[in-house]
């Protein structure tokens, strides 16, 4: 099985490609629209700058080598959601070809191209067999990304395209939401002869259509059928493809320059033009600096650039120890206080800073940062942590199995925390319930561990990580060996033989 996607990004520029109408929604169908975008006799269609400039910043983000001249086609048009009969794209000159997007760091997913094009208008189909059409939509500016054929599952093809959206809205400022989204066209063949389902928005949607397809030609191929090379729909509320029509070939959509629009000279522009580091970009950086897993450093990511930024000055200014102490903690608890209010950044800093050097206590730090976050009042937020505590220590009370399944499995915390949030209604975040009861629990266990060494006869412990210990006096086998996720107790040392 081979998959390759076409994907359609709309740009977010205010104005449509070749004209002035806004990109906004439309109150109405059919508002904004003019002469140009309809494709009026005698309208000349005039360049949107702001779309070669993100079609340039994509080209970059996907390592594609950017053109130093672009120039734009007729491709003849057969449906009526575009009135001119032709579309606007581009198709020996791209705007990028030849770049390469790895996949989690891993896997090179080869990208064929990278052009711009307008956008037709919406279709929309009604009970009596007939279709309405608004042309709001039409002209607005895409930017379409062609991968090789270099995905192997429909899962995996998911996990592409979610990567990859990501970075796309990080380094164009794509908007999350509205009438601009991203729409996919699945190629999928396996055998011979590929078939393309159309237009599939959403992740889930792009693996259900491509799991049908997949489903569907092998049951053709094994009853010794042909698959047709066709264009599908997805129908999202049966969960089928559709046969829509015969596929075209390159030869059918009649390519010719457009006559109204010159050649452009992007080499400069291109030059100039610096892309911010991509959210993928980032994560394997901070995972090789720092030595954090990926896991954790797309966390951070997922959750807040900003956050992940605050991160890495942390480590920078104090350890990555305590960055991932307190920023994947009760930073990442409070990371929308972050971004909405004042930049908090240099007083968590500083409050690290305080706490590396022993300045201040473990729990006057994690004070400091809460209230500095949410505004809180100091007093309140002391007395709402001693409140969570004591909760805690009862509902460890009323289980005292807890401590000793925590020492042999950390998933027992879960039955801790799920007791914690239904007994406090919610009153506190997640973030808040899962570090007090890792705290309160590893302390416990640790003294359970020196009540036990003692118990055993050990002569001496030190302490290497917080519930873990280690016994300092050397011998062919440990007594104890305990590690942070469990305690194991090893053979014991044996005693003096009897004499024969």
């Amino acid at each position: 099985m081979k998959i390759g996607l076409e994907i359609h990004v709309q740009l977010p520029t205010k104005s449509k490609m070749f004209c002035s109408c806004p990109t906004t929604d439309a109150p109405a169908p059919n508002t904004h629209v003019c002469p140009t975008c309809l494709g009026m006799p005698g309208s000349r269609p005039v360049l949107n700058r702001k779309v070669l400039e993100y079609g340039i910043m994509l080209a970059k983000m996907l390592g594609c080598k950017v053109a130093d001249t672009a120039w734009f086609s007729r491709k003849t048009y057969f449906y009526p959601d575009m009135s001119k009969s032709v579309q606007i794209t581009q198709y020996d000159n791209p705007i990028g070809e030849g770049g390469v997007y790895m996949l989690n760091g891993k896997k090179p997913i080869r990208i064929t191209r990278i052009h711009v094009e307008e956008d037709p208008g919406k279709t929309k189909r009604v009970g009596d067999l007939s279709s309405l059409v608004d042309y709001n939509r039409s002209g607005i500016p895409l930017a379409e990304i062609v991968t090789e054929p270099d995905l192997s599952t429909p899962a995996e093809a998911r996990e592409f395209l979610g990567q990859l959206i990501a970075d796309i809205r990080h380094v164009i400022d794509l908007p999350g939401d509205g009438e601009r989204s991203i729409r996919c066209d699945c190629n999928i063949s396996v055998g011979k002869e590929r078939c393309e389902v159309k237009n599939v928005t959403g992740l889930k949607n792009v693996e259900r259509a491509l799991t049908f397809e997949y489903i569907r030609q092998s049951k053709i191929l094994k009853a010794g059928g042909k698959i047709e090379r066709e264009t599908r729909r997805f129908d999202e509320e049966r969960g089928v493809t559709i046969s829509v029509r015969k596929k075209e070939f390159e030869a059918d959509y009649g390519y010719i320059d457009e006559p109204d629009l010159g050649i452009y000279h992007i080499k400069a522009m291109a030059d100039a033009i610096k892309i911010r580091e991509s959210p993928q970009q980032m994560a394997a950086r901070m995972v090789s600096e720092y030595g954090i897993d990926q896991k954790m450093a797309k966390q951070l990511i997922a959750t807040s650039v900003s956050v992940a930024e605050l991160f890495e000055r942390v480590a920078r200014e104090t350890d990555v120890q305590n960055a991932v102490k307190w920023v994947a903690g009760p930073v990442s608890a409070h990371w929308k206080s972050l971004q909405e209010g004042d930049d908090a950044s240099d007083d968590i800093v500083a409050a690290v800073r305080r706490f590396a050097a022993g300045e201040i206590t473990d729990a006057e730090c994690g004070m400091q940062i809460k209230c500095r976050l949410t505004g809180e009042d100091a007093e309140a937020a002391a007395a709402g942590s001693a409140d969570l505590e004591a909760l805690i220590e009862q509902v460890i009370a009323e289980n005292p199995g807890v401590v000793a399944d925590y020492a042999k499995n950390d998933k027992a915390i879960n039955k801790v925390i799920g007791s914690v949030m239904r007994q406090s209604g919610g009153k506190y975040s997640s973030a808040e319930v899962v570090g007090a009861a890792k705290r309160i629990l590893e302390s416990k266990m640790q003294r359970t561990v020196q009540h036990l060494a003692h118990a055993l006869g050990a002569s001496h412990f030190d302490r290497i990580a917080p519930g873990a210990v280690k016994r300092e006096r050397k011998g062919p086998e440990p007594l104890l060996s305990l590690t942070r996720s469990r305690i194991r107790r090893t053979r014991r040392c044996p005693g003096p033989r009897r004499g024969r």
